[in-house]
């Protein structure tokens, strides 16, 4: 079991506050991935769940443990840098079993450990190399594989591929998605990366300048994020924003009229929203498609447009030089600075407050 519970979590460095009171809990064998812009607060979670950083106030509880001041040896976790961190005299073999020699393991358990982990990370031809003679995904597994024969509660990753080239990177993903699979263990994983994030985890926690903003799925905060940040973070390319303001809200659907002039009608869910109450629209690239001028939700022009082989993105601009991003198949011939209708799938919306957060 690897029950973890963190409680009012705290951490500031003299007058600034970094960890603004997190609460979150993770369930045994769960792949947690903490997501979210540069300066959030993410790292200094993970090392404070390490014990690399000491916390001003709260609690860190596993399996019913307190192990908020205890050393980062006594915690029964284990972690992997971003950095490799590898001894560059050591062999693979002698990297992966140095924690165990210092622990005094018997010998012939440290090359059973270390045999059964080369094998699950396909390492077993790599063990007498030295670092130098290893590729960076090869390096990067045997940082893993140094962690894994520790058999830890909890495994800790900081950002461990975005030191990978792109290709190697989601191969590395691959991996340690299946790597999950196999040892059933809890793993927390931090990235910038919101690909690594929707992809990884069971659970996505988004934070924003030391606060969590939404704990969830992935498919949870991508098809309802709680307000315009997590909406904006996830999803790429972004989604797009629209100001409107409330005509009508009744049984019949929600007449919203953007800035440009143009109503929408959005179907009919519960809401308490007056006449004139300002609000965002939200739609995603995958939600807009092009149409004729005439026939469109609204008129655009097109500014940019980036064919990446099965997919399309076209960058566009309202009248009232709000910017929108869509999603084609390539079946749209549409030349730059052209004039455009567009296309809402309204069914597919989301409204905001104007403050922010999500109505639906």
């Amino acid at each position: 079991m690897a029950y973890l519970d963190i409680k009012q979590l705290r951490k500031a460095y003299n007058e600034t506050e970094i960890l603004k009171g997190i609460d979150l809990e993770i369930n045994d064998q769960e792949f947690v991935v903490f997501v979210g812009p540069s300066g959030c607060g993410k790292t200094t979670l993970l090392r404070s769940i390490a014990g690399l950083e000491e916390v001003t106030s709260g609690q860190i509880v596993l399996d019913s443990t307190d192990i908020t001041q205890l050393p980062p040896a006594k915690r029964d976790l284990a972690m992997v840098f971003q950095s490799y961190a590898l001894y560059p005299h050591m062999s693979v073999k002698e990297n992966m079993s140095f924690a165990l020699k210092l622990a005094g393991i018997e010998k012939a358990v440290i090359e059973k450990k270390v045999k059964e982990t080369a094998e699950i990370l396909e390492l077993g031809p790599l063990l007498e190399r030295k670092p130098k003679d290893l590729s960076g995904g090869q390096r990067q597994r045997v940082a893993i594989g140094r962690a894994i024969v520790r058999n830890p509660k909890v495994f800790l990753f900081d950002e461990p591929l975005s030191n990978l080239d792109a290709a190697l990177r989601i191969q590395m993903r691959l991996e340690l998605a299946k790597l999950h699979k196999e040892l059933k263990t809890t793993m927390i994983y931090v990235t910038h990366d919101q690909v690594e994030a929707m992809t990884l985890a069971d659970k996505v926690v988004l934070l924003n300048q030391g606060k969590i903003e939404q704990i969830g799925s992935p498919l949870d905060l991508y098809t309802k994020p709680a307000n315009k940040f997590v909406a904006g973070f996830l999803g790429m390319p972004r989604m797009s924003f629209l100001d409107g303001k409330i005509v009508s809200s009744g049984t019949e659907g929600i007449q919203v009229q953007l800035a440009a002039g143009e109503n929408v009608s959005l179907p009919t869910r519960e809401t308490s929203l007056s006449t004139g109450t300002p609000v965002s629209l939200g739609v995603r690239p995958e939600h807009v498609s092009i149409s004729d001028v005439a026939n469109g939700h609204l008129q655009a022009r097109l500014e940019v447009s980036e064919h990446l082989g099965s997919d399309t993105y076209y960058y566009v601009k309202t009248p009232t030089n709000e910017s929108i991003t869509i999603r084609s198949d390539n079946q749209n011939k549409v030349n730059d600075n052209e004039a455009v209708g567009l296309q809402l799938d309204l069914t597919q919306c989301h409204l905001f407050e104007k403050e922010g957060n999500r109505i639906y």
